[in-house]
């Protein structure tokens, strides 16, 4: 994998290896398939006895594994057909800034925040995570703040430089997000991030933490603002989601939402959608206006949003990525192809 450059690893019997790189699944053929004995191996040497019971009793399990002076991975086992398959996922000691993974500016504003809730969205492996990662690093390095994160798994490892910061491994440190954030808000803290708000007491403590004057920072498997909106009310029973309107409203400073595309030059970048909350946006999360949100992200421009297809025209037109990859991670992919059009004319003539 670090040869390669690889994200991830899967081991899966009785395929061969399998790498996966810049996003694409590639079998590694000159080598032999995997076997039973192989990934069992496996396992035993990189568990401890406690993860082993979990996994014979649970037949899953999600850990994190280092190799000292290497890097870190994020390991996921399953059961299927009655072998274990594995998946790795690389996570580096050192800590991308926010500037080499080219994220949005705003997220030095945002994470010098002194209160509120912060979304950062998008499907799995779109980088979540290491977004997160970046802005805690940029926080620790510019401000004195103390930091609690809640992580399943933890995956990068922070020092503490101008911050306090402590890591809470689910599973070894606490038994849930939820009861870990109530302890958490006990512990003093500027500043918490959540690595799944999965669940309703979980949202209902986060918000709360934002209320009281806390920044608190979490990840949702959602697209985008208006989709992470409504999957937080919608987690909560009809009587309460009016009272829940009006207290996210209040507490909601931005949501970014990302996906990762391909570069032309090889490696990958993240397309961000960036809502940030003004009088208006919070007014259409109070009346259920919802549907309303990206059409004022769109003309929000000179506050910092910007639409995902606003991004995605953007690589785009400075050559980081093609007409094609951005098309197809569009909502609105007839919209975005008229909008090269110009573009296309002007070369022709």
């Amino acid at each position: 994998m670090l040869d390669k450059g690889a994200s991830d690893l899967h081991l899966k019997v009785p395929s061969p290896a399998v790498l996966r790189i810049d996003g694409v699944l590639i079998p590694q053929e000159d080598l032999p398939p995997v076997t039973p004995k192989d990934v069992e191996m496996v396992f035993e040497n990189i568990t401890t006895r406690s993860q082993g019971e979990a996994f014979n009793r649970e037949m899953e399990l999600d850990f994190a594994y280092s190799l000292p002076g290497l890097a870190r991975f994020r390991v996921s086992v399953l059961q299927q057909r009655g072998t274990m398959s594995l998946a790795f996922r690389f996570v580096p000691f050192t800590i991308p800034s926010i500037d080499e993974l080219v994220l949005p500016q705003i997220c030095k504003e945002l994470i010098r925040k002194p209160r509120g809730l912060i979304l950062v969205t998008g499907a799995a492996g779109s980088g979540k995570s290491t977004t997160l990662a970046a802005m805690i690093n940029h926080l620790n390095e510019s401000e004195r703040r103390n930091i609690i994160t809640i992580e399943d798994p933890i995956e990068y490892l922070f020092r503490d430089k101008k911050c306090i910061i402590r890591q809470r491994d689910l599973g070894d440190d606490t038994k849930s997000f939820s009861t870990a954030l109530i302890h958490a808000i006990r512990h003093d803290p500027d500043v918490i991030v959540i690595g799944e708000m999965r669940d309703l007491v979980t949202i209902s403590t986060a918000m709360t933490a934002a209320e009281t004057g806390h920044l608190v920072l979490g990840t949702l498997h959602t697209i985008d603002a208006a989709q992470s909106i409504d999957r937080i009310i919608d987690i909560f029973p009809p009587s309460q989601q009016r009272q829940m309107r009006l207290q996210l409203s209040q507490v909601i400073e931005a949501v970014l939402s990302q996906t990762l595309l391909p570069r032309i030059e090889g490696g990958r970048i993240a397309a961000f959608e960036i809502m940030l909350t003004n009088s208006v946006i919070r007014r259409l999360i109070r009346d259920e206006k919802i549907f309303e949100i990206p059409a004022n992200i769109e003309v929000g421009t000179l506050e910092g949003m910007q639409t995902l297809d606003q991004a995605l025209a953007s690589l785009v037109k400075r050559g980081i990525v093609t007409q094609q990859e951005a098309i197809m991670r569009s909502s609105n992919p007839v919209k975005l192809q008229q909008s090269f059009q110009p573009q296309q004319e002007t070369f022709g003539v």
